[in-house]
């Protein structure tokens, strides 16, 4: 079986990517939780304090990934055109131009699913981001593939 498709990536998918990337880890969980604990300190009767650290907690991380995500679309020179993605049963093929690159199903971290698309990490940090607006009637097909290539315990997606 092959698949293929072509993926554009802007800055609300990059802030997709990096909002699940950043809040599914052990960093981004305690800073939401420690002003979450702020918030709810202000309205047990602490000061004012309380509420603007727990907000600032709270709002810095979205913020500064919504602004990061659309800087780096709109600064990296290789989101200008979109990628064209060929899966196999090798692996993934991204090309984009004259520039092409393989890489093998053995070699993939993760794959998971976010609200705006699928995320396959290729390590702890880089991934190929397929938004499921540009899959469209082929997100079934996406993560069929993924699913019988990759083992079930690296396969955390939800359609």
């Amino acid at each position: 079986m092959e698949l293929e498709f072509d993926v554009k990536i802007d800055g609300a998918v990059l802030y997709d990517y990096m909002m699940h990337h950043t809040y599914s880890s052990v960093s981004g969980l305690m800073g939401t939780m420690v002003g979450a604990l702020l918030v709810c300190s202000y309205f047990m009767g602490m000061g004012i304090l309380y509420l603007l650290l727990g907000g600032v907690l709270l709002l810095y991380l979205p913020v500064s990934l919504w602004m990061r995500a659309r800087r780096q679309a709109a600064m990296t020179p290789a989101f200008k055109h979109p990628l064209h993605y060929r899966m196999t049963e090798e692996g993934v093929e991204v090309s984009q131009g004259e520039a092409s690159e393989l890489t093998e199903w053995s070699r993939m971290y993760k794959a998971v699913s976010t609200r705006g698309g699928l995320i396959l990490y290729t390590s702890r940090i880089n991934a190929f981001i397929f938004p499921k607006k540009d899959l469209g009637e082929k997100l079934i097909p996406t993560i069929e593939m993924i699913s019988t290539h990759m083992p079930p315990s690296k396969v955390k997606i939800r359609a």
